[in-house]
């Protein structure tokens, strides 16, 4: 009999800017939790940014730490379900979407494979990443990493 997994922290970014944003994110916090071999840690509050690189609405933002016994492409094929779930379409990069999760980073795992790369490779680049995750781990987001992306709209929502 296998041993079972170590628990891994991995942390989510979720965005939403089509329909109701607000409940997209939180029935996706709601999923998240459903998920076999995982669970919430916790989760940022909600931000509200300017889409980057994209047209459309105004985007809410969140990040969430998760401990899980999965895989990270075990984990990855959990978020693509719950975005399926939520009527998550992909006409063209950087589509309004109903609900985007983003797997930013699976412990220490260093991964460039044709489907997953880990660390996120433009998590650096967006403050609706980085503002999120410095409020949950704010170990992991340098003040310099912060600082590059300060010309970016974020606001925390009340």
């Amino acid at each position: 009999m296998a041993a079972p997994r170590a628990e891994v922290t991995a942390y989510v970014a979720l965005g939403a800017n089509l329909g109701n944003a607000e409940q997209a994110l939180r029935q996706a916090l709601a999923a998240l939790e459903g998920i076999p071999g995982a669970r919430v840690q916790r989760a940022s509050s909600l931000y509200r940014t300017a889409p980057v690189d994209a047209s459309g609405p105004d985007y809410l933002n969140a990040v969430a730490e998760i401990a899980t016994t999965l895989t990270a492409p075990a984990l990855l094929d959990a978020l693509q379900a719950i975005e399926q779930a939520a009527g998550r379409e992909r006409p063209y990069r950087n589509a309004p979407r109903t609900l985007d999760l983003d797997l930013l980073l699976y412990g220490q795992a260093r991964i460039d494979s044709p489907r997953l790369t880990l660390p996120h490779p433009r998590m650096g680049e967006r403050a609706f990443v980085l503002v999120p995750l410095a409020e949950i781990a704010p170990q992991l987001v340098s003040a310099g990493a912060l600082e590059a992306v300060a010309g970016q709209r974020i606001e925390r929502r009340p």
